[in-house]
């Protein structure tokens, strides 16, 4: 008998195929006492393995690329923790054996991270499937993760680990669902960034037994169990007009009735720009800089390397526009060279701009890296600062800028609450504003991003969080500036459109979202837009802001 369930759509598409569950059940090894003689032994054993896993998850991200390499390796470097393999070989020393120690080890580490805020309690299932992936190579089991099926399935896992989610076959996965994370988490950045339909936050999503017939609508995150005939149909229908939309829709993002939007793409490095281009991107929009950071967490790149990586990127769109966002670290990108280690609570701490203030050789050396990047290129150059709070931030990165002999637009990204509420007196220093609305969200209900017991509070349909883009519009066009939305908001064809109506002037997103975003915006005119804005913000919840808009833009 069919029955709905409703949790968060993350990616866009339907999805019908039989459930299969992720594999994460790891042994919990026997407490057993091992010979004095025997620790170097054990020790070795452990190193070996913690080691093994690092390398396989730095492979994965090679093979991964873009937004998937920078999580990987941030697992691969949690893996290999100098306290936390200290703490396995004290306890080998006394008597564990390799596997029991390096459980016991992470679920201390684990207890830790748990207690020390939102922020890093989102990083505990990342270091439960470390755990697991160690514990399974000392054990000599299968390494937990995806399934193994011939037939093409929809994956269910409680959450998924960035490690599966990176190099999932969508040939295989038609779609996943999880019980755990939010719109923002990894595994929903990463669904988008591979196509595959998906919706996260189900609640008894591991409830739904193996061999069940699903339909996963990744847009409105429903879920069917057990569809019947008229409701296939139905689905496979909305999915083929879909599909045509997306292939009609072709050329420069724009409004029917001739508004432009351009539309730009997230990225993370040179890897991802033949995607991009593949998608008619007309431009990059946020150009996360931390990825090549993030090789090596004890060493900043030299100027050399950085200044090839971003020619690549700049090379590739002539006479386009490329936003470049200087390193971005802290909270959820730690950087030994940089980040405090002691910090109560990184993601309101030292992090982003803060942080370049705090190590001004760093930016100096990044933006005369960008500064020669550009050389000779005919392409619009602009850099943005992340984490700006008031106008003083924006100045002294503008200084900064201009120190360096960058000859680019200066730009601050608008993730605080604050900046955008002083929006206008930010663009007294800089010329333009990009809104990172994952953030943005994030600070703005106190709603960690990879919480999933928070998502409604991550939704970007909050109508306080569209108060402030629409705040953050108005203080750009009053002073002739622009004001781009680089953060997930900008990937959901809908929001598009109402993000569109609020004034902004560009849209930016993975490469996999911006067929879905081109063909809805040339369906309605900029004053459909405008009014589905209004409704929407005129809502009290997220739910009933999306359902407004909806309402406005299908005419009814």
């Amino acid at each position: 008998m069919e029955t709905t369930l409703r949790g968060v759509g993350v990616s866009h598409g339907v999805a019908i195929g039989e459930v299969r569950h992720m594999g994460t059940t790891v042994l919990e090894p026997p407490a057993k006492q091992i010979p004095t003689e025997e620790a170097p032994r054990e020790q070795g054993r452990a190193r070996r393995a913690v080691e093994a896993v690092a390398a396989d998850l730095v492979a994965r991200g090679n093979l991964a690329g873009g937004e998937a390499q920078a999580v990987l390796e941030a697992q691969a470097m949690m893996a290999q923790d100098p306290e936390l393999m200290a703490d396995v070989e004290r306890r080998i020393a006394v008597g564990s054996t390799a596997e029991r120690a390096v459980y016991d080890a992470f679920a201390s580490y684990r207890a830790l991270l748990a207690g020390a805020g939102e922020y890093l309690a989102g990083r505990v299932a990342d270091l439960d499937d470390v755990r697991n992936r160690i514990v399974a190579r000392l054990l000599g089991v299968p390494m937990p993760g995806v399934p193994d099926s011939e037939d093409p399935y929809v994956l269910i896992a409680r959450d998924l680990a960035p490690a599966d989610t990176a190099l999932l076959d969508p040939a295989l996965v038609l779609g996943f669902v999880t019980a755990e994370g939010g719109p923002t988490s990894h595994s929903a950045i990463l669904a988008r960034a591979l196509g595959v339909p998906a919706v996260v936050a189900l609640p008894g999503a591991v409830e739904i037994a193996e061999g069940t017939t699903i339909a996963v609508d990744g847009s409105t995150g429903d879920i069917f169990v057990e569809p019947s005939a008229d409701k296939r149909e139905q689905l496979e229908s909305a999915a083929a007009e879909r599909r045509a939309a997306l292939a009609a829709a072709t050329g420069p993002g724009a409004t029917s009735d001739g508004h432009r939007i351009p539309l730009l793409v997230n990225i993370g490095g040179p890897a991802d720009v033949p995607a991009a281009l593949d998608a008619g991107a007309e431009g990059v929009g946020l150009f996360r800089t931390e990825f090549l950071f993030l090789d090596d967490s004890r060493n900043a790149p030299s100027e050399e390397k950085q200044t090839k990586a971003y020619r690549q990127v700049l090379e590739a769109f002539p006479e386009g526009r490329v936003v470049v966002r200087v390193l971005d670290a802290g909270a959820d990108k730690p950087l030994d060279f940089l980040t405090p280690a002691d910090e109560p609570n990184p993601a309101l701490g030292v992090r982003g701009l803060r942080t370049l203030l705090d190590h001004p050789e760093i930016l100096r050396t990044q933006l005369r890296a960008l500064a020669r990047a550009a050389e000779g290129l005919p392409v619009y150059l602009e850099v943005m600062a992340p984490m700006v709070a008031d106008r003083a931030d924006a100045r002294a990165f503008a200084d900064a800028c201009r120190e360096a002999g960058l000859r680019a637009k200066f730009g601050a990204m608008v993730e605080i609450p604050g900046a955008a509420l002083r929006a206008r007196s930010l663009l007294q220093e800089v010329g333009f504003l990009s809104l990172g609305t994952n953030d943005l969200a994030q600070y703005t209900f106190a709603a960690d991003r990879q919480v999933g017991a928070v998502s409604r509070l991550q939704d970007p349909w909050q109508p306080a969080l569209l108060d402030l883009v629409a705040i953050s519009a108005e203080a750009a066009k009053a002073e002739g500036k622009s004001c781009g939305v680089c953060g997930e908001a900008a990937s959901d064809p809908l929001l598009a459109c109402v993000l569109t109506g609020l004034g902004v002037t560009s849209l930016s997103m993975g490469a996999a979202s911006l067929p879905f975003v081109r063909a809805t915006l040339a369906k309605h005119t900029l004053a459909q837009c405008e009014r589905a804005a209004a409704a929407a913000r005129a809502c009290e919840s997220a739910e009933d802001a999306r359902a407004a808009a909806q309402a406005v833009l299908s005419g009814e």
